[in-house]
C-alpha cells in the first residue's frame, strides 16, 4: 500500500502526471506493449473521444488490476435513493431543516437520501439533489456513480475521500468534485457527518467566464487542488457500489479497486476551499445578482443558462449606498435549491438552518421574510461585514421535482410559507 501525506496539484482541469512509484508512467507512449511494473493501461473518458480539443477530457490510469475484474453488477437496496415522484410539479415553496444523524451504524452510501432532482440522467440534462449524513467509514465498500459528476457540499465533519487518483481530506467551508464514473471510498475524520450532493447530468462543471469583471475575481483555477497518485495493494472481499440509471448496483470484486500506481490526463478529482473564492460585491446601489457568486457552473446549448450553477454566499463586506442590501423579492425562470453551511443567511430571520435547506422552483416568489424585511428597510446605511454566514445555492434552468420522502419527511418545515404572512399592504397616496 502507498499513500500520499495529502499532496495536491494545482489547478482546474488541467493535464496533470503523478506517480506513486518512480517510473510508472510510460514514456512516450499511452498504451505500451508491456507498461512499467507489469501494470495494465485504462483510459478513463469523460467525454466523447471526438469532442474538441479544448473540451476533451480522458486520464490514463496505471493500475494493478483492469477494472473488468469484477463479478457480474446486480441490483441493491442500499440507502435512501428515490427517483423523483411522478406527479405533477409543484410551485409551493418548501423547506426542511437539518436531517438528524443517524443512530444506527451508517456509512455514507447507506446514509444518503435523495432530496429532489430535475432533466434527466438518461438524456444526460439536469441534476439531482441528495442529502447525505453518515457515523461510520465505509471499510469494504467503494463507489460511483455512471449518471453524473459528484459535487458534494459538507456541512459537519470532516471526511477523508480515497479516489482511484489519490486520497483528498474535505471539511465544511471546501467542496469536492468527483468525475462521472470515479471510484472512490468515503472515511470519516470525525464521529459524524452531514452534508449535500449535487449530482450533474449534463456539461461538466466549470468555471464562469468573468466578462467584465476581468482577470481578478471569483475562484480561481490554482485555487482548485488534485491529489497525487497513491495506491492500495489490497487482496480482500470488497463491493463496488454503481449507481447506474438512477438505481443501484452492486458487483463484487477479490482486491481493492484503488490499486492505480500512476496516471496522467485532465480528468481528475479535485477540492476546493470556498475561503478562496474572491467575492465581487456592490460598492454604490442595488444588490447584485446572485450569478455574480458563481463558482462553478455546467453550460447547457443556450448561452448564460445553466443546467446548474453552484453559487455560494460567502462572508463579505455589505457596502452600499441608499439601497435595499439583502436578495430583494424576486421570481426567477430559473429554480433554486439552497442550503446552508454555517451561519445566518441575510434573508432569513429564522427557519433556515446549517444542515437546512430551500426550495424555490420557477417562478414561484421568494425574498426576505417579513422580519427581516422591516429591519432592512429601517436600519442605519452603513459598511457591515457579513462575516458568520456561508450560504450555498444550487440554480438550474429545469424544475425541480422533490421525492416522496423529501415532501413526507418529518424534518420538512410545512408552515414555510408563513414567514411572508406579516408583509402587509402598507401603500398610502398621501405619503410619497
Amino acid at each position: 500500500m502507498a499513500r500520499s501525506e495529502q499532496q495536491y496539484l494545482s489547478g482546474f482541469r488541467n493535464h496533470f502526471e503523478s506517480e506513486a512509484e518512480t517510473g510508472a508512467l510510460p514514456v512516450g507512449r499511452n498504451s505500451p506493449q508491456r507498461c512499467p511494473y507489469d501494470l495494465y493501461a485504462e483510459q478513463f473518458s469523460g467525454s466523447a473521444f471526438t469532442a474538441p480539443r479544448g473540451e476533451n477530457l480522458r486520464s490514463w490510469l496505471y493500475r494493478i488490476q483492469p477494472s473488468v475484474v469484477q463479478s457480474p453488477y446486480e441490483r441493491v437496496d442500499i440507502g435512501r435513493m428515490q427517483a423523483p415522484r411522478q406527479t405533477p410539479a409543484d410551485p409551493n415553496q418548501m423547506r426542511w431543516s437539518a436531517p438528524p444523524l443517524p443512530e444506527a451504524p451508517t456509512d455514507f452510501v447507506e446514509g444518503l437520501f435523495s432530496l429532489a432532482g430535475n432533466g434527466d440522467w438518461q438524456a444526460q440534462t439536469g441534476c439531482g439533489v441528495l442529502l447525505y449524513t453518515c457515523n461510520r467509514s465505509m471499510a469494504d465498500r467503494f463507489f460511483y456513480s455512471a449518471d453524473g459528476e459528484w459535487l458534494v457540499v459538507p456541512q459537519l465533519g470532516r471526511l477523508e475521500i480515497a479516489t482511484e487518483m489519490g486520497v483528498m481530506s474535505v471539511a465544511p467551508g471546501e467542496i469536492a468534485l468527483l468525475p462521472r464514473g470515479m471510484k472512490y471510498q468515503v472515511r470519516l475524520l470525525d464521529d459524524s457527518a452531514r452534508g449535500y450532493i449535487c449530482e450533474n447530468y449534463g456539461a461538466v462543471f466549470r468555471l464562469p467566464d468573468l466578462g467584465p469583471i476581468g482577470a481578478n475575481g471569483l475562484a480561481n483555477p490554482r485555487d482548485f487542488l488534485t491529489p497525487v497518485a497513491a495506491y492500495e495493494q489490497r487482496q480482500a472481499d470488497c463491493e463496488l457500489v454503481a449507481k447506474f440509471g438512477g438505481h443501484l448496483w452492486a458487483t463484487q470484486l477479490d482486491h481493492s479497486p484503488l490499486d492505480v500506481v500512476a496516471w496522467h490526463g485532465n480528468y481528475h478529482p479535485c477540492k476546493y476551499d470556498l475561503a478562496r473564492f474572491n467575492t465581487v460585491n456592490t460598492v454604490s446601489f442595488d444588490h447584485p445578482d446572485p450569478s455574480i457568486f458563481t463558482v462553478l457552473t455546467a453550460p447547457t446549448d443556450t448561452p448564460g443558462t445553466a443546467n446548474v450553477d453552484f453559487v455560494i454566499f460567502p462572508p463579505r463586506w455589505m457596502v452600499a449606498e441608499d439601497t435595499f442590501r439583502p436578495p430583494y423579492f424576486h421570481r426567477n425562470v430559473m429554480s433554486e435549491f439552497m442550503g446552508l453551511i454555517h451561519g445566518v443567511y441575510d434573508a432569513k430571520a429564522e427557519g433556515f438552518e446549517p444542515g437546512g435547506a430551500s426550495l424555490h422552483n420557477c417562478m414561484s416568489p421568494h425574498g426576505p421574510d417579513a422580519e427581516t424585511f422591516e429591519k432592512a428597510s429601517t436600519q442605519p446605511l452603513e459598511p457591515v461585514y457579513q462575516g458568520d454566514t456561508l450560504a450555498f445555492m444550487f440554480e438550474s434552468r429545469y424544475v425541480f421535482q422533490p421525492t416522496e420522502q423529501a415532501v413526507d419527511a418529518t424534518f420538512r418545515q410545512r408552515d414555510y410559507v408563513d414567514v411572508w404572512q406579516g408583509l402587509d399592504a402598507k401603500f398610502d397616496r398621501r405619503k410619497p
